[in-house]
């Protein structure tokens, strides 16, 4: 069963615990501005939105890479840099329609998300679960019925 992130920004209180689990995993330490994911805030509106690769099916950045650094783990599906092979040219970054993919000064190498390897912290860490690690095939209906049934008290229950 191929699983993504489902992000929910109706859910997002703007904790930033996605960015710093993220950081920590990553580097081994908690620094929200080299997390690959990031939470976007809508000032005016008073909303935030946790953002991050999608990992497309077209995967714009895979076929753009000139030195083919860029390839699909096969058990999650995630479109992951091989850090020893990216050069840093930025193709994939100008390639990619949604921006999640970064160029890190520090490395000269190229950032994102690669879901953890199928146990995507990001999910674990967040607290109203604005962030799911859910089956990709799932349809809107599954998904709410997968949600109500985790969230609601059961209705076998006897009183």
């Amino acid at each position: 069963m191929q699983k993504s992130l489902h992000l929910d920004p109706a859910k997002c209180t703007g904790c930033l615990q996605c960015e710093m689990a993220c950081s920590y995993e990553k580097l081994g330490e908690f620094n929200p501005s080299r997390s690959v994911i990031k939470v976007f805030t809508f000032h005016e509106e008073g909303r935030f939105a946790p953002y991050t690769c999608t990992q497309c099916d077209e995967a714009w950045c895979l076929r753009a890479c000139p030195v083919d650094a860029i390839t699909m783990d096969m058990s999650t599906g995630a479109k992951i840099v091989i850090d020893d092979k990216c050069v840093g040219c930025k193709v994939c970054t100008i390639s990619c329609p949604f921006g999640t993919i970064n160029y890190v000064q520090e490395t000269g190498k190229v950032a994102k998300c690669d879901l953890c390897g199928g146990d995507p912290e990001c999910a674990k860490a967040c607290p109203t679960e604005a962030i799911t690690y859910i089956d990709a095939n799932a349809t809107g209906y599954d998904r709410m019925k997968a949600f109500a049934e985790k969230s609601l008290p059961s209705a076998n229950t006897s009183a």
